[in-house]
């Protein structure tokens, strides 16, 4: 792969990237009472020292008693929580690079805290998954007041100086929750095909975008799994696909984050496009594609749920997977390229890959995720 042809400048609505290289958004809980601190701030300034070209934070919570899964994920509302992220972008702007906050609701997803959080927690039709029931459908009142708290994120976002933002509408959290038809049984405007699942999200585009104005960046990641079921699928065709993402695209969206688990896997039969290139395929929008990248093992093996093949430690694997990437790449099927825990592994990351020194990234193994290194 020339590693150079991810080392170019894009322009994503009124924001220029130094790079194609994106720092995908990982959960950390290390802001206690939701307030970033110093250490927070340092973390990212780090990677973006390291040459990447966007950082996505990690999911932030809007103003809602139910938004987060764990004590300490950040607040995108209340001044000292936006004091700490004026930091935050104060510091990765001074490593010369850009960061959008992504905006996150888990719905009904509780986390492994005790007690659970939520403690009270919201969805669509009280549904976690398909026939487990956690809680009561959200009334048209709460809808109206979710979509009220997501722009208002948006907007307190652009106020501390992000350049743009991200919805969290992926993995079975709240917007997703909407989207899947396991958990979206609701029979109003907010429920019914594909399509009409697609309103929640829509109307809080469109309010966002309203909020903003029409040169502040806003991106949403979607999937087809979920945290509760890794096999769901929201589209089984290009043409469901493209039905779906046709009303999102046009209430204002700039580009789509297209989270899977292995990007090199095509995401239909007869075509070896994956989910970020069948969707800048349909929607003609900038996409950022994202799984496993640059990891000598997948998603399970990393995170130690599956056993580790054997490997000879010298970044073969790293740089056979960063020559599909470049194959795909080169041929344009996305334009940017999200890397997750690669990254937390190794914050040099970037200029590493730039110079095509593979067999020097550090390898991740899930004690990383313990700290803010």
């Amino acid at each position: 792969m020339n590693t150079q042809e991810l080392f170019t400048p894009f322009t994503l609505n009124s924001v220029t990237l130094r790079n194609r290289t994106v720092m995908a958004p990982m959960t950390r809980n290390h802001s206690p009472g939701g307030v970033p601190g110093a250490d927070v701030a340092a973390y990212y300034r780090r990677r973006a020292e390291g040459g990447i070209g966007l950082i996505i934070t990690e999911g932030t919570a809007p103003n809602h008693p139910e938004a987060k899964n764990m004590p300490n994920v950040p607040h995108m509302y209340g001044e000292e929580a936006l004091a700490g992220w004026r930091r935050v972008v104060e510091a990765v702007h001074a490593a010369g690079g850009q960061i959008f906050s992504q905006l996150w609701h888990v719905g009904a997803v509780q986390g492994h805290t005790e007690p659970k959080l939520p403690a009270a927690p919201i969805s669509p039709s009280g549904l976690l998954k398909p026939d487990t029931k956690i809680g009561e459908p959200m009334t048209l009142a709460e809808i109206e007041g979710m979509i009220d708290a997501y722009a208002q994120a948006a907007e307190d976002a652009q106020r501390v100086g992000f350049d743009g933002i991200e919805l969290h509408g992926a993995h079975g959290y709240l917007i997703d929750q909407f989207f899947w038809d396991g958990t979206n049984r609701r029979t109003d405007k907010y429920g019914g095909d594909l399509v009409q699942r697609t309103r929640f999200a829509v109307e809080i585009i469109q309010e966002c975008r309203r909020r903003v104005g029409p040169k502040f960046p806003i991106q949403l990641r979607f999937s087809q799994w979920k945290l509760q079921d890794y096999a769901a699928r929201l589209a089984t065709t290009p043409d469901e696909l493209g039905r779906f993402l046709e009303p999102l695209a046009a209430a204002g969206l700039d580009a789509f984050h297209c989270s899977t688990r292995r990007f090199w896997e095509p995401e239909f039969e007869g075509s070896d496009l994956n989910l970020a290139g069948w969707t800048k395929k349909l929607t003609g929008k900038p996409t950022i594609t994202v799984g496993s990248v640059s990891l000598d093992v997948d998603f399970t093996v990393s995170l130690g749920r599956a056993p580790a093949p054997k490997t000879d430690g010298n970044g073969a694997g790293r740089a056979a997977h960063m020559e599909v990437l470049g194959k795909m790449f080169g041929r344009g099927d996305f334009d940017l390229v999200a890397v997750g825990r690669a990254i937390l592994a190794d914050p040099a990351w970037a200029a590493k890959v730039r110079q095509s020194d593979f067999s020097e990234l550090n390898a991740f193994t899930p004690d990383v995720l313990k700290t803010l290194a």
